[in-house]
């Protein structure tokens, strides 16, 4: 069967690419499908992220390109997956990451299903593409603010800027007398 798929950037602007696959072919197969169409050099790794249910976008379990576990061969990657492991007609979303550093994020959504292969069709193939890819990766907040970095949110300790000087001042502390500790 061929599955057809359309991969859309997590960015303000609409920017996708509609990619026809073999059901049969690896997430690896995949992930390169997406490089391609979104023509990056592919020397950056990814992840797949299956979805907790067919309704939102939250990422459950992690499937990378390369095994990051601590024993070797315990976990399992791309290659070790067929998409219709993973996605059918019941599951069709995922969440793909390429470049850890610069978090490109893309929404991958399975649209259709065929049946037989298009007559001197070679797959994978990219068959439309909307928009340019710019030239560094955003988010829309469909995945929440990933970028805020007040950790605290509206923490309120009670101290104000005079509770930090409560000890300028105080010549009531004796000197235990270990200079020579610290020369």
């Amino acid at each position: 069967m061929i599955y057809k798929f359309r991969v859309i950037l997590d960015a303000e602007e609409d920017i996708f690419r509609d990619i026809a696959i073999e059901s049969d072919n690896t997430l690896e197969d995949l992930h390169n499908a997406i490089v391609n169409a979104f023509g990056f050099d592919g020397t950056e790794t990814g992840s797949f992220f299956t979805c907790e249910d067919d309704w939102t976008w939250n990422e459950e379990d992690e499937i990378p390109l390369f095994d990051t576990g601590e024993v070797p061969g315990e976990m399992k990657t791309m290659v070790d997956f067929k998409i219709d492991d993973l996605m059918h007609q019941d599951n069709t979303k995922m969440v793909y990451v390429y470049d850890f550093f610069s978090m490109w994020t893309f929404f991958v959504e399975l649209a259709a299903i065929e049946e037989e292969k298009e007559a001197g069709e070679t797959y994978p193939a990219l068959l439309f593409s909307h928009g340019e890819l710019p030239a560094e990766a955003g988010q829309s907040g469909l995945r929440g603010d990933l970028s805020n970095d007040d950790i605290y949110g509206d923490f309120e300790d009670d101290f104000d800027d005079d509770d930090f000087d409560m000890f300028d001042g105080d010549d009531s502390f004796e000197d235990m007398g270990f200079e020579e500790n610290w020369n």
